[in-house]
């Protein structure tokens, strides 16, 4: 595996491909556990642990599962590591669990995780599998830490249980609420899609505004003395 294809899928998972402000999977969890930047990020580490660990064990047992099988197979070793994970910080961070809730236990069916587990994990090596899973946990996860920091941020005027603002700023409480996460979201997209559009332009323009410096021009041939060739014959 090369390293610009390590490049190139962590700038899928990040940017290019982002699970949530691109593809929009996983919307359900993302809309529910964001009202703080902790529960936001923890969320994130869980999607990624899993999601990596699910396309390591898939891709090594790609050429054994059968097809009629597969999906029901995937959601089985998928739920093996959410039970895992959830067994984990039930014991070392309960409150954490806690506050995440039945949503932790809802990764089994996290689109994102399935998606990759049928598009690319079933499809590929074990190593770049295991990249594309920790490539595509990060920007799920930066997604998460950015709509959680949005709606704490604005919606109680807090960073990580921090008071940013003071006592005198009036929190905008609808950006806690569902309706709030929703509109939040669609901005954070946008933004998302206009900065992307901005970058595939600039990228484009300067890729067409490079020279050939190290190739020689070709002579441009005289077109007077080809047409008097061409009379004299």
């Amino acid at each position: 595996m090369k390293l610009t294809d390590v490049k190139n899928q962590f700038a899928d998972g990040l940017f290019n491909k982002n699970p949530l402000f691109v593809q929009v999977l996983g919307t359900c969890a993302s809309l529910a556990i964001t009202t703080t930047v902790k529960d936001s990020i923890a969320m994130g580490i869980a999607v990624t642990a899993v999601l990596t660990c699910s396309n390591l064990l898939i891709s090594l047992l790609r050429k054994f599962i059968p097809n009629e099988v597969r999906i029901a197979s995937y959601i089985v070793i998928i739920s093996g590591f959410v039970t895992i994970v959830e067994m984990l910080m039930n014991a070392y961070l309960p409150d954490l669990a806690q506050s995440l809730g039945a949503f932790l236990a809802l990764i089994v069916v996290n689109c994102i995780i399935l998606a990759r587990a049928e598009s690319y994990a079933s499809k590929n090596k074990p190593l770049p599998s295991v990249v594309d899973g920790i490539a595509m946990g990060l920007g799920f996860t930066l997604a998460l830490f950015l709509l959680g920091s949005v709606r704490e941020l604005f919606g109680a005027g807090t960073f990580l249980g921090f008071s940013v603002f003071g006592k005198n700023y009036t929190p905008i409480g609808m950006l806690t609420s569902p309706p709030g996460a929703f509109i939040v979201l669609g901005c954070l997209i946008a933004l998302f899609q206009y900065f992307k559009k901005r970058f595939s332009v600039k990228k484009a323009a300067s890729s067409d505004a490079k020279p050939d410096s190290g190739k020689p021009q070709e002579e441009q041939p005289d077109n007077a003395s080809e047409a008097k060739e061409g009379d004299a014959s």
